[in-house]
């Protein structure tokens, strides 16, 4: 299955909802919901709660993330909100304010 792409220039407003991938490379503010991989690249915004199977953050995320698997902040991403997820990395270079929750 194909991933769905929210490109630069796009803006969306409100709950996104997917069974598959998600990229993420424009604004998303509301709630996302994905039952697949979330990826946010750099140039990405997301102002959502977010909930997925495993989240990796390159670009600006505001709101608190939860995942299935794993939450990866990669270098240059930045993460205002509380993470809960069975495993986080957190790379040189990125930023993150919030808690965590690693209870399996």
């Amino acid at each position: 299955m194909a991933a769905t792409i929210i490109g630069q220039g796009i803006t969306i407003e409100g709950e996104v909802t997917s069974e598959d991938e998600v990229v993420v490379g424009g604004i998303v503010r509301g709630k996302l919901s994905i039952e697949g991989q979330l990826t946010i690249e750099s140039e990405g915004v997301v102002e959502a709660d977010i909930g997925a199977q495993s989240v990796s953050i390159g670009g600006s995320v505001t709101g608190n993330v939860t995942a299935s698997e794993r939450v990866d902040l990669l270098a240059g991403g930045r993460l205002i909100g509380d993470v809960k997820a069975a495993r986080l990395t957190i790379a040189d270079g990125a930023s993150f304010k919030g808690n965590v929750d690693m209870d399996t």
